[in-house]
């Protein structure tokens, strides 16, 4: 059991790191249709380029880790959530491929498409992901070999829609307290204002995704019924919050941004105490449910994962270090 719960922390880990790093330059794109400017444009994307794809690892090996890890659990919620996360996989590739080619050619024409794919491919998996988190947050009608028994329509629920406005405005956020401290002049300035205006939206998404859960979900309050002290991670969160909109006010882009960032960490540890033990909690039948117990490999199986996660995870976590210090400091406008 010790190993089930381990794979579940470490998982949560690895995506809570995804978020954070992947949510700010998702985020940039968020924002960069409101630059003024194709300099400004091009600054943008300057400021993510030599980082994004480092961070998109983090997802990978996420996924790849539920895959090795928790077989039913990858098969169900990539069939049950198909569509969704299909859209936001191609999204992601069509944002990568902006990033090569829309400086290939000085055509007006031709950047505007890149742009576009640049924009829709940042807006969609920030939207989606969310919508994802909502249905597991909420549960998925399963049948009795583990498989998803609704449809796509069923997937977008007003439950789903508000966490999906959360996941959406905390990308816009990071994205922005991200442009705000590593550019200059006019562009900071207007990275300050997105900050804050995302800030207020994801307040207001937060308190109301908040209230949907204590009042219309309870099994989302089992564990923190059972451990109480779990109330210190969606309080650190509020509070974080307040400390982001404050760091806003207050004219402070690196303080914002860590606290930006925290809150989405102290959000993700409060979406896993919420769930924990289950992956996907099924809303037809409890006992349907597919979790860490009764989902897992075999202990060989983790065993041998949890040793090569100890090499290969320090590893990966480096190099990001060594590449954030490498790049550290305001932004130079490169080839895009």
């Amino acid at each position: 059991m010790e190993l089930q719960v381990a794979w579940f922390f470490l998982i949560g880990v690895v995506l809570t790191v995804y978020v954070v790093l992947d949510g700010f330059d998702l985020g940039v794109g968020i924002w960069y249709p409101f630059a003024r400017r194709d300099e400004e444009r091009r600054t943008l994307l300057a400021s993510v380029g030599p980082v994004w794809d480092g961070n998109e690892v983090w997802l990978l090996t996420g996924g790849g880790a539920l895959f090795a890890a928790f077989p039913p659990v990858y098969a169900a919620v990539f069939s049950g959530l198909y569509l969704p996360l299909m859209l936001a996989l191609f999204a992601l590739i069509a944002r990568a491929v902006s990033f090569e080619f829309r400086g290939k050619e000085d055509a007006p024409a031709w950047r505007k498409a890149w742009d576009a794919a640049f924009t829709l491919g940042s807006m969609l998996p920030a939207f989606l992901l969310g919508v994802v988190a909502g249905n597991l947050l909420q549960g998925l009608p399963l049948d009795a070999r583990g498989d998803y028994a609704g449809g796509f329509l069923d997937l977008l629920h007003p439950f789903a829609l508000v966490v999906g406005g959360l996941g959406f405005a905390l990308f816009a956020q990071q994205g922005a307290c991200w442009a705000w401290r590593k550019t200059e002049g006019e562009l900071t300035d207007q990275a300050r204002g997105w900050a804050f205006l995302s800030w207020g939206a994801a307040t207001l998404l937060f308190v109301a995704a908040t209230i949907w859960v204590l009042a219309g979900l309870p099994h989302l309050r089992e564990n923190f019924l059972a451990l109480p002290v779990l109330w210190v991670l969606p309080a650190a969160a509020l509070v974080l919050a307040a400390l982001t909109g404050w760091a806003v006010l207050a004219d402070h882009p690196g303080r914002a941004f860590l606290f930006s960032s925290l809150t989405i960490v102290s959000l993700m540890a409060t979406f896993g105490a919420s769930v924990f033990p289950h992956f996907v909690r099924a809303s037809n039948d409890p006992r349907l449910s597919l979790t860490a117990y009764n989902s897992s490999s075999s202990d060989l199986t983790l065993e041998v994962m949890l040793a090569i996660a100890g090499l290969g995870v320090p590893v990966v976590a480096g190099y990001t270090i060594w590449v954030y210090r490498k790049f550290r400091g305001k932004v130079r406008v490169g080839h895009y």
